[in-house]
This record gives structure tokens, sequence and C-alpha cells, in this order.
């Protein structure tokens, strides 16, 4: 019987396909012992199913890089990381060898006893890090347990579950599923993002739906309004169709902008970068008309590998960015490792309490001062063979940044000295830390331009983890005050003569172009995938109609006048 079901968007697109329910991950192992002579055996079995876990999570980084936005393979990072517990490794083989359970068994009680003390924490941002673990068991229960032949294929099903991590969408696009409708998580949580990039339709907080949707039926899913119709009639169907045909207008509306200037309807030029950290996506960035790369992300160069790459290795790298532009600046940002993303090669601080607010960014490259002064000789190196710039994760105060501007021209002389001509590149600050915002006065000359990065900014402004469920409803970036923090920014480098871009999920989304406008940014840096959706809604707006309401929204008191703003703003 049809019904309909009036959920949250998360990732826009159209779906129709067979429902999969997918049930909890929670273990349902009984309680099973193996014989003393089988110990040995059964804790082998278990150390093979973690390499094999280990194995898929390292092949599904490589999938990943380059594809994708940071945040979501950050997950998979810290996936990888929790494979390599030795407190986890260590306390299953001990169940195993002396109380003799079976390998099945000693991971849920271990997971239960993990479990535990999860419930028990107060921090809500520690106690959602359950989610993470959960994830983790299941691939190693899965591994221990994979039997031939293979499941049914998933092509054209819709995946109804409890939860979806990150690190399992790719892996479910490429078996064929066209949508997913999730009872937990939120539209700006790591999936969510991750989905928008392969747009794949994500519906979330689709509880009661979980319950009533069965295996094996049909279901329409607006990844966009949230709405699930199950069993759709004809009169669903048609609109399907309709809308499906108009989809696909809209994508060869939008191949017709790839060389179209992004100007707005009263003359005014935007500048677009691209965000990147391969050579697929510099070719993306190229294909689309971006006017340079406004973040190159350099640390997936050091993640998954024991190994440090040397300045050859990142040389290499950093200068095929630069020719790949060709002529276009390319903006590295230099190294932007935390405890809070998988490092083997043992940089980053290990068990920090909150990496978020650790030991990270241009923080973690001033204590490793060898492995940061060989990042700056290379990135100086392939100043060479273009225009590049260099931009630096996690500025809080003025003193970083010359520090690291007599580095980095200490590095240039370096270079010069091997017989290199080259000049010290202009260098930028990330404004992510809501400190180095409020006095970014006192940063304005000490830099050449200015990157706000606003998945942090928001983050730490709100005091939110924005991947906690429970706290969904209060990250936003929709909020007064981050608002009126983004205009301070951009004013003060306007004031100062320095650019200022955006290079968060605020830029990357078009429904936000003319507040972003309004609030006098000129420079957007983002996703390659989003950037003709990006400037075919630049391309509708009225500069100087937007500047005049500009007053209205910063005095708007709460998320809602502010969308009440955004909604008179967007054309019909």
């Amino acid at each position: 019987m049809r019904q309909v079901f009036a959920d949250h968007g998360a990732s826009r697109g159209l779906a129709l396909g067979r429902a999969r329910v997918r049930l909890s991950r929670a273990l349902e192992v009984g309680e099973r012992h193996v014989p003393a002579a089988q110990v040995g055996a059964e804790a082998q079995r278990l150390q093979h199913a973690l390499d094999a876990a280990r194995e898929e999570m390292r092949a599904l980084r490589e999938k990943l890089q380059g594809a994708l936005s940071d945040e979501a393979v950050e997950f998979v990072d810290l996936h990888a990381l929790l494979l390599d517990d030795p407190e986890l490794i260590q306390a299953l083989d001990g169940l195993i060898r002396q109380e003799r359970y079976s390998a099945g068994y000693a991971l849920r009680v271990q997971r239960d006893r993990l479990a535990a003390v999860f419930e028990r924490m107060d921090d809500p941002y520690l106690k959602a890090r359950l989610d993470d673990l959960d994830h983790i068991i299941g691939r190693i229960h899965a591994h221990l347990y994979r039997r031939e032949p293979a499941p049914r294929s998933t092509a054209g099903e819709v995946l109804v579950c409890d939860n979806v991590a990150p690190s399992e969408l790719i892996q479910l696009q490429a078996q064929g599923v066209v949508a997913v409708v999730s009872a937990a998580g939120s539209p700006l949580s790591h999936s969510a993002i991750l989905a928008r990039s392969l747009y794949l339709p994500l519906v979330v907080g689709a509880t009661e739906a979980l319950d009533r949707i069965n295996d094996g039926d049909v279901l329409m899913v607006d990844g966009e309004s949230g709405r699930i119709v199950l069993d759709p009639d004809a009169a669903d169907l048609r609109d399907y169709r309709a809308r499906r045909q108009q989809e696909a207008r809209e994508r060869r509306g939008l191949e017709r902008l790839r060389s179209k200037p992004t100007r707005t309807l009263d003359g005014t030029d935007i500048v677009l970068y691209a965000n990147a950290e391969s050579r697929e996506d510099m070719a993306r960035a190229h294909a689309v008309g971006a006017a340079g790369v406004g973040l190159y992300r350099t640390e997936f160069l050091f993640l998954q590998r024991e190994e440090l790459p040397d300045e050859e290795e990142q040389f290499l790298a950093y200068r095929d960015a630069v020719l790949a532009m060709g002529g276009r600046p390319v903006t590295f940002r230099t190294l932007d490792l935390g405890a809070d993303k998988a490092d083997r090669a043992g940089l980053a601080l290990a068990n920090e309490d909150n990496p978020a607010l650790g030991v990270r960014g241009v923080r973690l490259s001033l204590l490793y001062d060898e492995v940061f002064d060989t990042q700056l000789r290379a990135i100086a190196r392939a100043a060479a063979y273009g225009p590049l710039r260099v931009l630096v994760p996690m500025v809080s105060c003025r003193e970083e940044l010359l520090i690291v501007r007599r580095r980095l021209r200490r590095a240039v002389a370096a270079v010069r000295r091997r017989g290199v001509a080259v000049e010290p590149p202009p260098m930028g600050a990330m404004i992510e830390v809501p400190a180095a915002a409020i006095g970014v006065h006192g940063l304005l000359d000490a830099v050449d331009f200015l990157s706000v990065g606003t998945n942090d900014l928001v983050q730490y402004l709100l005091a939110v983890d924005r991947n906690n469920d429970a706290l969904g409803g209060l990250y936003s970036p929709l909020h007064p005050g981050v608002l009126r923090l983004l205009a301070h920014v951009i004013g003060a480098g306007a004031r100062h003569g320095t650019p200022v871009a955006v290079c968060g999920e605020m830029a990357g989304d078009p429904m936000l172009a003319p507040l972003l406008l309004a609030l006098g940014l000129r420079e957007f840096s983002l996703h390659p995938a989003n950037l003709l959706e990006l400037r075919r809604a630049i391309r509708d707006c009225d500069l100087s109609a937007l500047q005049a309401r500009a007053d209205k929204l910063l005095q708007a008191r709460d998320r809602a006048a502010i969308e009440r703003w955004l909604q008179a703003a967007v054309p019909a």
C-alpha cells in the first residue's frame, strides 16, 4: 500500500529501486568456546580477518583519494587507525587464548565492553565514536564469516539501514545501489558530504521508514526534499519520469557553462577555484574551467604509509599539479595532519584526548622542523614550473605566520643555491580557528591572501561536532554568529586589499551563493564536481541587489530569518 515519509534530504537526486533492508550491526553471536588444541588456529583466523579488513581499507583509501572531500577520507583513515589499535588487538587475542572464546564471540564480548565505556561518557563527541567502533567490528566480523558465493547483487536497490559509514558509500555505489535511506545521520555529516560528492541520493532521519519498509519493497527516494514514497502509484511514476528528464536537461545546460565566465547579472566577475589532491582532481578542475586550485591537500602523500615522503617525491607531485593547471595558480596547503588522521609514519601524536583541538596543522609542522623544511623546499622547487601559493592551516596567531614566512624564505634560498631561479611564493592563512577570525586584523600584514575553512570554523565557533547526530540541529552555517564572523573576515580583507576565499562546504552549495556574495565574498574554492552548478547560481545573481540587502541579512537574529532572506534572494 502506498505510503509517504517526509524525512531529511542530505544528498540531492531522485532514485527508484527495490528496498534492501539492513538491520543493526549489533553482533548476534552466541557464546562459543573452542578446544585448547584449536586456540592457536582460532587466533590465527582472527588475525587473517584483521589483515583482510586492513587491506580492504587500504584499497578503499586509494579509490577515494582524489575523488572526494578531505573530511570524508578522514573517516576511512580513522577506521584504519582503529584496526591497528594495539589495545583492541591484544584484548581480542586475550579473549581467545585465555578464555578460549571463538573469534566471533570474542569480537562480540570486546565490542560490548567498549560500548559500555562509550555509553558512560559525558562527552557527546566521544560517545558518538561508538558508531565508528561498530563499523570496524562489523568489517572484521564479515571477513571472519565470509562465505561463497558472494551476496546477491545490489544493483538497482535502495539501501535502508540504521546508519551508513562514509567508507561504505563508494562500495555501495560501485555495487549498483541507487540511493540510501538512513535512520541516523544529518545533512551535514561526513556521510552526507561524501554522498553529495558521489551524486548518490541520501535521506537521513528516516526512523519511521525503517520500521515500515520491508526487503523488496519498491521505493521512490528524493534526496533533496527527503521524501520517500513506498509502493509508488502511476502518478508517482509519471512524476519520476518527468523529473528525470528535467534533470537530464539541466545536466546538458550545465555542460554548456564549461567555457562561460563566472559573472553576475550586473557584470561582476567572481573567481572559482577548485579543491584538489590528485591528478584526477586537477583534470576535472581544468575541464570545468576553474580559475586555479584554491586548496591542494598535500597530506595525501603522508597518509597510510610507514615512511615519510622525501623531498623528491613531494617535488614531483607538486610539480605535476602545477603543470596540470597550465599557468593557473595552485594553492598548496601545507601538511594538515593530526591524531584524527591515520599517520603510520608516527608524526601525529597518538591518544590525544581531543584531536580536533590538538597538535594538528601548522602546530604539527612547527613541531617537526626537518619534515616541514623538506616540504617547503619541494614546494619552492615546484614554483619554477608555474604560479603557486602556500596556504598555512590551523593558524591561531600572528607569531605562527611569521615563523612560517621565515622558513619559506629560507627554503627558497636553499633552492636558489642549487641554481633554480624562484621567488618566494605568496603565502596565506587558513581561517578556521575563531580566534584567528576575530583577530584577523593582526594577521593581514603577515599574509598575501586568506582562505576561510568554514567546516572547522563553524564547528569550533558553535562548539558542535557536525557528525554527532544528537547535535545535528545545532550545527548550521546559517547561524547569525557565523555570518557576522564571515562578514568581519571578508570585510577586513577587502579594506586591506587582501584576497579572501571560502573553501569549506559553504562554498560548494549553490543555494548559499547569494548569501556569500552579499557578505562580500568574491573567491570560492570547492570540489570540481560542484563548480558548474555554482557558476550557474552566480550568473543568476544580481550583486548590487544582494549588497543592498546585506544589512538586513546581518541583522537576522536566528536561522529562520536567514532562511527567509535566502528564499527572497534566490531567483524563482
